[in-house]
């Protein structure tokens, strides 16, 4: 066990707790998260980390070298952006930007990072190199992809990279992650059906009505994953916004519809299918009804698979904390994360840490105006951090074998 490394954090936990309430207090989004970014690079020069800023726009790298001979590099990511929702926490240190909140934990995400990036200033009983990556603009899934084509891993040169997130409805002192798949490849396509519009009351003949074309279009949406995709397929596919028509105007019928929508998949051929069906369907169904239609696909970002190799090392981090047993495998989900472009270039593990459940089950998920990251996972999750660190850089090989 490592029970020493959780004991020393806790030491400064209310300075990682004012950390994570000041972030939380000044949300920043996608690729506005300049205090963030400037908080986070000053943090890690006072405690004697190399630093070097703007990487992918906003993004943060702080370096640390082991005392301990070693060639062997990691990366540590943690993402800082907010989100556009207006906070109804109430709390003391609620979000002080309006329509802008941490409601996914990444001010926790962020803080955890600078946990451990403290304890291994103070503690570099390692051999070789950490980098502690900090992410800007991981909700527009592009901020990943934004360092990296800024030269991440060329400037900053890993053999592995880690991942974590926080998870509520996981307790407070547990972990979870598995091999393979662990998240879904995010995508957003958009449908914009076109024609003459018309008066709805007085000539509705004389129009080709978008209504019932969207109407068979929002049903048909609905077979494409049960009809199109072997029964035992993980995926998803869902419409998010629907926009036509003028407000105040029933009688005109609109000459445009736009319906927008997220698809989640796990293989490459389902997001085809489901890509090349969403357009087969938008078009054929206009074209019956005298309507055009338009389709915008955007790949997002693809699914965040584990290198299966590198899970033991992850669980045994997790698990030198807080016992084997307080580890578990977490299922496959159809949320998106674009930590998977870094998985793509790297081997490595995306990790839960739990955040709390209420003793009746409840809890406040992610991405609602009463989610807040819970403090007391704070230590527990900057020690993972240099367990990791210990795992993958604490011993040489010989003494590993």
């Amino acid at each position: 066990m490592r029970q020493d490394i959780l004991d020393d954090i806790k030491t400064f936990e209310p300075e990682l707790v004012e950390i994570r309430r000041d972030i939380h207090r000044h949300p920043e989004t996608r690729f506005e998260e300049v205090r963030t970014a400037a908080l986070v690079a000053g943090k890690l020069r006072a405690w004697g980390l190399e630093v070097e800023t703007g990487i992918g726009k906003t993004g943060v790298v702080g370096t640390l070298k082991g005392k301990r001979p070693g060639q062997r590099a990691i990366g540590l990511r943690a993402d800082m952006d907010a989100l556009f929702i207006q906070e109804q926490t109430g709390l003391p240190y609620a979000s002080e930007v309006p329509g802008k909140m941490h409601a996914c934990g990444h001010d926790g995400h962020t803080t955890m990072l600078l946990g451990a990036a403290k304890y291994l200033a103070k503690n570099p009983d390692f051999g070789g190199t950490v980098h502690f990556i900090f992410q800007p603009a991981e909700e527009a899934g592009t901020g990943a992809a934004a360092m990296i084509t800024d030269g991440l891993f060329d400037r900053f040169p890993v053999d592995s990279v880690y991942g974590m997130h926080n998870t509520p409805g996981l307790a407070v002192g547990e972990f979870a992650t598995r091999p393979g798949p662990i998240l879904a490849g995010a995508d957003f396509w958009t449908v914009t059906f076109n024609g003459n519009g018309g008066h709805g009351g007085g000539a509705p003949h004389l129009a080709a009505d978008l209504t019932v074309v969207l109407g068979h279009f929002l049903l048909a949406v609905q077979t494409i994953l049960p009809r199109n995709l072997r029964p035992t397929e993980s995926a998803a596919l869902s419409v998010g916004h629907v926009e036509g028509g003028t407000f105040g105007s029933p009688n005109v019928m609109p000459a445009k519809v736009v319906v927008r929508g997220t698809a989640r998949y796990f293989r490459p051929e389902a997001q085809a299918v489901i890509k090349r069906r969403l357009q087969e369907l938008a078009e054929t169904l206009a074209s019956a009804h005298g309507a055009t239609a338009e389709f915008a696909y955007d790949a997002l970002c693809p699914p965040t698979v584990n290198a299966p190799e590198k899970v033991p090392v992850a669980v045994a981090a997790a698990g030198a904390l807080v016992g084997e047993a307080k580890v578990g495998e977490f299922p496959m989900s159809t949320g998106g994360e674009d930590f998977a472009f870094m998985l793509q270039k790297k081997p490595g593990v995306f990790m839960r840490i739990g955040n709390g459940v209420n003793p009746d089950g409840s809890f406040h998920n992610v991405h609602t105006p009463l989610y807040d990251f819970n403090d007391e996972a704070l230590a527990l999750g900057a020690a993972y951090w240099a367990s990791l660190v210990q795992e993958e850089l604490g011993w040489s090989q010989e003494e590993r074998a």
